[in-house]
């Protein structure tokens, strides 16, 4: 039993540098990365949800779920989060801080309505103050 306990603290130790690592180049783990990582699983979820039981996907022939759709949405996230890690650097080395933050808006954004389309295909009632937020956003993004 000991064993098992050693092994376990050492799997979710390795586990915990390599998020940290990954945050860190991610330019760390605030509120904008956050929001991205929410918005994100949010989006991946609603995915499934709308190809799984309404089967109104429009990623996939006849609406269902098919897995070679949902590997593509990852990939498609995890090479979302490669152009926040380059973001990062390119804040990093001008020496500013607004080029990551200008791409993570622009991903939120995306994800956002990548939502809401997803609960409209589930015929989900979208409130007038999230279509105002995103709006907002939209216009933010393209002052920066």
């Amino acid at each position: 039993m000991e064993n098992i306990n050693n092994f376990k603290i050492g799997i979710l130790s390795v586990l915990g540098v390599i998020g940290s690592v990954i945050t860190n180049l991610l330019g760390g783990w605030d509120m904008a990365l956050q929001t991205l990582v929410l918005f994100m699983a949010v989006d991946y979820i609603t995915g499934l949800i709308v190809a799984g039981v309404f089967k109104k996907s429009e990623k996939s022939e006849g609406g269902a779920l098919e897995s070679k759709a949902g590997w593509k949405g990852l990939f498609k996230k995890g090479v979302t989060l490669l152009i926040v890690l380059l973001a990062t650097q390119l804040d990093k080395m001008t020496g500013t801080e607004i080029i990551r933050d200008a791409v993570i808006i622009a991903y939120v954004v995306n994800e956002a309505i990548s939502i809401i389309e997803n609960a409209g295909l589930m015929g989900v009632p979208i409130p007038d103050i999230i279509k105002r937020t995103l709006e907002m956003l939209k216009n933010r993004e393209d002052d920066k």
